[in-house]
């Protein structure tokens, strides 16, 4: 597969790195020199310098024999135009582009994106999807991470491990499933010292883990008990940040509730003057230096049940969510670009990490992976991925029970899917054509899963 990547900045460079460990020909566009330079001499991937709509660049990254394209350049303009000429001069079959103004995204729905009109099979949109994200962790506080799946019948669950009072601490597996009342839920993965892992039925749940369940939707509350969370859905929340994330977030929380204590902190007097008047007076917009303790005492920083920090710089998120903390939040979500910084997060105090590359990723895997995959979910950029797949009559697990399965190891089946029922794996359970399973796929045993999965197929072949 060859995949032409136009814009080398943080998105572009997190998939290109991605794409090209999978030994996929990858080509990186942009306008600056050193971005390319530093692409094409640090990762498995072809650089090119030029603007990426342009003809005669895309010829030059070889779009004539490409098979998709995706276009996340910081100009939603280029990142049309260079769909437009793939499709129209270079006949590429898939695109991808990433949009951000909130005119061009009002559009989709009108068929604008069409191949008759502007040829875009898949539209980005980090800033949305990392509110819906935000959006997601607030309704279940004392999660890390939270993801509906299979039409919101199962919920995929990040929880750190505090107590150790917690029922689950101490216990295997197998004792989770029947002493804490668990048999609607499955532990995919533990993340344990940096060490992410797939847990046997012997492996016992300790402090200081953090391990992600997939439930059945109606035994949320249930699970999270099993790991002593009883945290109740925050009403007093200050957003730091009234960029375009802050504010599709906000505008999100209003449309959900009218019971909510909502404050915006905004340092740009411009943007907090625009994001004032889009808000009405639903919002108290505070402008200022969000590291300013004044000014986050202004806000009720200490009273908050909840700071969420999304302002274009990391370092700013990242303190101001402590200072946040120190004054008596009781809960802090933090966006965060740089990897590096994640392993230094929990012992700063900060309850939740929302990282941009992870969503797009998935999104973009979801589209060049088997075609049975119908929702994926990256779990760590480095470990696996959650995938949602439709067992199809070529399936090897077709008929299969899952006590005498030949699974791979660094896959596990979390949650069958049957004529809208969910099924939790057990020793009699059998695989039937049609089911979708929910599973955890590393990726040292990705193709071996998609083996299983039935003929290797994707929408480019």
């Amino acid at each position: 597969m060859k995949i032409i990547i136009c814009g080398a900045g943080q998105v572009g460079t997190t998939i290109a790195r991605y794409l090209a460990r999978e030994n996929i020909e990858v080509t990186v566009i942009d306008i600056d020199e050193a971005l390319v330079r530093e692409v094409d001499q640090n990762y498995e991937v072809r650089g090119v310098t030029g603007h990426a709509s342009y003809p005669s660049v895309l010829a030059k990254a070889g779009a004539k024999n490409a098979d998709m394209l995706i276009a996340v350049t910081r100009s939603d303009e280029v990142n049309m135009v260079a769909c437009q000429v793939a499709y129209s001069l270079f006949n590429v079959k898939y695109r991808i582009a990433r949009l951000r103004h909130a005119g061009y995204l009002a559009q989709h729905e009108t068929g604008l994106y069409a191949a008759e009109h502007l040829p875009i099979d898949v539209i980005i949109s980090p800033e949305i999807e990392i509110a819906n994200g935000i959006e997601r962790r607030l309704k279940t506080p004392g999660a890390f991470d939270m993801l509906p799946m299979a039409e919101d019948k199962i919920e995929l669950l990040g929880i750190h491990t505090l107590s150790a009072d917690a029922p689950v601490v101490g216990k295997t597996l197998a004792e989770i499933s029947t002493d804490c009342g668990l048999a609607k839920a499955t532990i995919l993965a533990v993340l344990r010292q940096g060490h992410c892992f797939i847990p046997e039925a012997d492996d016992r749940i300790a402090v200081g883990d953090d391990v992600y369940v997939l439930a059945s939707t109606d035994r949320v509350g249930a699970v999270m008990a099993a790991f002593s969370h009883d945290e109740k859905e925050g009403r007093r929340i200050v957003i730091v940040g009234g960029g375009n994330v802050g504010l599709h977030l906000a505008q999100k929380l209003l449309a959900s509730s009218r019971r909510l204590n909502l404050k915006i902190v905004e340092r740009n007097a411009e943007r907090a003057n625009l994001v004032a008047r889009e808000l009405g007076d639903d919002v108290v917009v505070l402008q200022g230096d969000a590291l300013d303790r004044v000014l986050l005492n202004e806000a009720g920083i200490g009273t908050a049940d909840t700071v969420i920090t999304v302002t274009n710089d990391d370092e700013t998120n990242i303190f101001a969510a402590v200072l946040a903390k120190d004054a008596g939040c009781s809960r802090a979500i933090t966006l965060v670009n740089k990897r590096s910084y994640e392993a230094l997060l929990p012992t700063l105090g900060i309850d939740a990490v929302v990282n941009p590359s992870t969503l797009t990723i998935s999104t973009v895997l979801r589209y060049i992976r088997h075609d049975s995959i119908l929702a994926l979910y990256t779990l760590r950029e480095d470990f696996g991925e959650v995938i949602e797949a439709e067992v199809n009559a070529s399936s090897r697990l077709v008929g299969q029970r899952m006590g005498s399965m030949d699974l791979p190891r660094g896959m596990k089946i979390g949650a069958i899917i049957r004529e809208n029922a969910v099924i939790f794996p057990s020793a009699d359970v059998s695989i039937e054509q049609g089911d979708r399973v929910v599973a955890l796929v590393t990726y040292s045993a990705l193709r071996l899963a998609e083996a299983l999965l039935g003929t290797k197929k994707t929408r480019f072949r």
